[in-house]
């Protein structure tokens, strides 16, 4: 967006890359671009040395963290005033922008003449105008802001250009550079692309996550990491820790009694809600009115003897988060991310599952999550399984793109709210009730489900909880202190905790807030003095500059080695979605310290086969440090057909390259164990038997159209593993409450898995959660959908015609025209049960629309709406008979 007085305009923006030289192209648009008619080009900027981004903000200003930063762009005697978007996206863009300038710059061999920028402007009618300077030529950005969408680049056959659109955000960056080393003189000490315009002096350690793009940088961080202590203090801050369930509630009362009861206003806030809207639109569209109306609600609540800033919202649902700083501390923040994960069905829908928000506060990173586990007495495993999953999923893109992400427990500090739901196993409602009326909360507290787990280091492993001194928080009649009167007349439990990581941390408070009855929950609340590490200025300074002259020493012409404990490593019998590791140690053997990266191979797009991850994928080792690398193999949806048909094998071999040193070459290999998940419908329906007992090149002779020369019999009219599914639910399932909305164990599912492709044992494994899951995940994982991509946009163009639905079902492939019908029967007759199981049309519309009509590109919410109508009219009774 770029401010023009009291105008603000927005306009799309691309970074152009051609013949080793980079230009921004500016266009206008409409309001809602959707296609190359509705953009224009309008400017071309190119770049070279002579532009500047400033960070401005007034002192006098409210901070909010984690809204849009306000930047000044200047080129010669031209000033620019532009709002960024907040996040990680645009930061990335401009780590390319700078990463462009930089390169330009350093190149001496290049002059660049941008001879290639007249065309565009020829092709635009004319419209679009080369920004020029002296020589060299210099650059100038009118604006930064971004929508969605495909990359934009100029339309011109045959070019060499490449394009890089600019992202949705970009995260303010406080905090000066570091001190330019003396070989960085001749580049007038820029190399980071955002500065800070104001003073922020306590935070001169802010370059250990500026993005730096070389050894040298590295070297430099690594050395203050190791040296921390003698440049920084502990300084004790307050953290007021919050969490409630608000069961789909607005707010009804005053929230102050909640979060104003300490006695002076803490530092930082971390609030967070739990089933803020338990409506359809929501859950399945992410949409939801009481955001805005639980934010102000907390805003007005904060402590009244302070001001204070709010730092970011999250939000995933019906889980929130929002984060608030005193006015005074807001300019020690910088790095603010947030990132989302759901655990419920298919480990992908938002019910269930965690949001998060990291900071790096002075010299401190500090991770929040919130968290919602799953429910149910008896579903400890699955909660413990989401906590899991929330651990290894959740990671953190960083300012400084040349490192991995950061995920949870790589943090000075990590707290955690929720409702975890975990509840007083062993003791009947009366006992628990008798117990609480006791004030015995010791005795009860050792039926907790979650104090056995923490006991049995099952999860929450290396995390702290107070003591709790206060009744358990659920369940009560909503508006008011008593507990459940339902037919169910659940047991108390403690469902709603707060728990801590890290070191030099106390709490000072934790309780439950009875007087709040908007919920069936009671909110809570715990306020931690938590020691953040501050920098002494001159001893950083002293530090940095002691360091400085050892590498200088050091660097020489010392050239890297490392030690590789194994260079051949073997998969063992891989399954469809289940993860395989194996680990090596990268030993550092050498006179200096090293930089390795896993590197991509001639003519390949990224450094191995999509099925193989390494973490760490590069990184810094110190002389006579070792590092664990894990290489992982997870073959998924995407990588499953090929490898299923044993057209792909697991084999790869992976370049690790050492900066200024050698490349080492690792083999992979592997044996994959044949899936039906993953295998299309037709070749199902011609295997009558387990397809691990089918031999490989009768399974892919058969998935090209021939006939089994074992079983002289025509195809199934289905895939037997759908109807084994299909039917152990029906016989089973047909009235249980939220069936393919509560998700199932991954265990059960492997078990389900290698039932389906063995036919051992005897019977199908696995509670109906996990079945119903299961059956999800088989259709998700079809190469061609029950609907062929073929048909997509035909359903979509006649979602609204009941009849002209029915008339493109007919145009599928037979096989496929069965599933259709088999599945959409079985809904209908899970809707004849909706008084017990709680599904309705909407729900079994919305899960199993995007299943059998998958888009061959993204859904936009459009389609998705439409495939939702175009599906509602096949479980509709009236519908299917007339």
């Amino acid at each position: 967006m770029v401010d023009l007085g009291e105008v603000r305009e927005s306009r799309l923006l691309g970074l152009v890359e051609c013949a080793k030289e980079h230009a921004l192209f500016i266009y206008t648009h409409r309001r809602m671009a959707i296609t190359a008619d509705d953009v224009s080009l309008e400017d071309i900027f190119p770049v070279s040395c002579h532009f500047e981004v400033v960070e401005v903000s007034s002192p006098d200003e409210l901070a909010i963290v984690g809204a849009d930063t306000r930047i000044r762009v200047s080129f010669q005697q031209e000033v620019l005033a532009l709002s960024l978007p907040f996040g990680s996206h645009s930061r990335f863009f401009l780590g390319e922008l700078n990463k462009a300038w930089s390169d330009g710059c350093k190149s001496s061999s290049h002059v660049p003449k941008f001879e290639w920028l007249h065309k565009h402007s020829k092709t635009t009618g004319g419209q679009a105008v080369i920004k020029k300077s002296h020589v060299p030529l210099g650059v100038r950005m009118s604006l930064l802001q971004q929508k969605t969408g495909k990359a934009l680049r100029p339309e011109k056959k045959g070019s060499a250009e490449e394009g890089l659109r600019s992202p949705v955000e970009l995260e303010r960056s406080r905090g000066p550079p570091i001190p330019e080393s003396e070989g960085g003189a001749g580049r007038e000490g820029r190399d980071d692309m955002v500065r800070s315009s104001s003073h922020t002096p306590a935070n001169k350690a802010q370059m250990l996550a500026m993005p730096k793009f070389g050894l040298r940088d590295n070297l430099i961080r690594c050395e203050l990491l190791k040296s921390e202590d003698q440049y920084t203090t502990s300084t004790h801050f307050s953290f007021f820790l919050a969490t409630y369930n608000v069961n789909g509630q607005p707010p009804k009362e005053s929230l102050a009694p909640w979060l104003s009861c300490s006695p002076s206003p803490p530092d930082v806030y971390c609030v967070g809600f739990q089933e803020l809207d338990l409506s359809k639109e929501a859950f399945f569209f992410n949409d939801t009115p009481r955001e805005p109306e639980w934010t102000r609600a907390v805003s007005e609540a904060l402590h009244p003897d302070a001001k204070y800033a709010l730092v970011k919202l999250v939000r995933l649902v019906g889980i929130m988060l929002l984060v608030y700083v005193k006015r005074e501390h807001a300019e020690f923040l910088s790095e603010v991310e947030a990132e989302t994960v759901g655990t419920g069905i298919m480990g992908r829908m938002g019910n269930k599952g965690a949001v998060a928000i990291r900071f790096h506060f002075h010299n401190s990173d500090v991770c929040v999550v919130n968290s919602h586990l799953a429910a149910h007495i008896e579903e400890y495993e699955r909660r413990n399984q989401d906590y899991r999953d929330i651990c290894s999923r959740l990671q953190f893109r960083l300012l400084d793109l040349s490192r991995p992400p950061l995920n949870i427990m790589k943090h000075n500090v990590v707290l955690w709210v929720g409702d975890l739901n975990y509840r007083i196993s062993d003791l009947d409602v009366d006992q628990v009730k008798e117990l609480i009326t006791k004030n015995d909360y010791e005795t009860l507290h050792n039926y907790d489900q979650l104090k056995r787990q923490l006991d049995e280091e099952a999860v929450f492993e290396g995390f702290i909880e107070g003591e709790i001194q206060f009744q358990p928080t659920y369940k009560y009649d909503t508006g008011s202190n008593d507990w459940d009167t339902s037919e169910k007349c659940r047991a108390p439990a403690w469902c709603d905790r707060i728990l801590w990581r890290g070191k030099n941390i106390t709490q000072s408070s934790y309780q439950s807030h009875m007087t709040l009855k908007t919920s069936d929950h009671k909110p809570v609340s715990s306020l931690l003095q938590i020691g953040i590490k501050v920098v002494n200025e001159e001893a950083y300074k002293k530090k940095f500059e002691e360091i400085v002259r050892t590498i200088d020493k050091m660097e020489n012409e010392c050239i890297p080695s490392v030690t590789l404990s194994r260079r051949e490593l073997h998969f063992q019998d891989v399954k469809y979605m289940e993860h395989h590791t194996e680990s090596l140690t990268l030993y550092n053997d050498g006179q200096v310290p090293c930089q390795f990266e896993f590197i991509k191979k001639l003519d390949e797009p990224t450094y191995s086969k999509p099925w193989l991850t390494a973490n760490p994928p590069k990184g810094f080792l110190a002389q006579g440090a070792q590092v664990d690398i894990d290489l992982e193999v997870f073959v998924n949806r995407a990588t499953a057909p090929d490898l299923n048909l044993g057209l792909q094998q697991i084999e790869d071999i992976l370049v690790l390259h050492l900066e200024r040193g050698k490349d080492y070459f690792l083999s992979v290999s592997g044996n994959y164990l044949s899936s039906c998940y993953g295998t299309p419908i037709t070749t199902l329906c011609r295997l009558r038997e387990p397809i691990r007992d089918m031999p490989l090149p009768t399974v892919r002779a058969l998935s090209k159209g021939g006939e089994n020369p074992e079983v002289g019999e025509k195809p199934l009219g289905i895939p037997k593993e759908i109807w084994m599914m299909v039917d152990h639910l029906f016989r089973n399932a047909i009235k249980q409450e939220d069936l393919f909305q509560q998700p199932g164990l991954r265990s059960e599912f492997q078990e389900i898995r290698d039932y389906l492709d063995t036919g051992v044992p005897d019977s199908l494994p696995g509670s109906n959660h996990s079945v119903a899951e299961a059956l999800l995940l088989f259709l998700e994982s079809l190469p061609e959908p029950v609907v062929p991509y073929s048909l997509y946009q035909q359903c979509l163009d006649c979602c609204s015609s009941p009849m002209l639905c029915k008339k493109v079902i007919s145009k599928l492939p037979q096989c496929h025209k069965n599933v259709f019908d088999y599945l959409a029967a079985f809904l209908r007759e899970l809707l004849k049960n909706s008084e017990h199981n709680h599904l309705d049309v909407n729900i079994l519309a919305t899960i199993f629309a995007s299943l059998l009509l998958r888009s061959p590109t993204k859904q936009d919410l459009a389609e998705k709406r439409k495939a939702q109508e175009f599906f509602q009219h096949f479980l509709v009774q009236e519908t299917v008979q007339d």
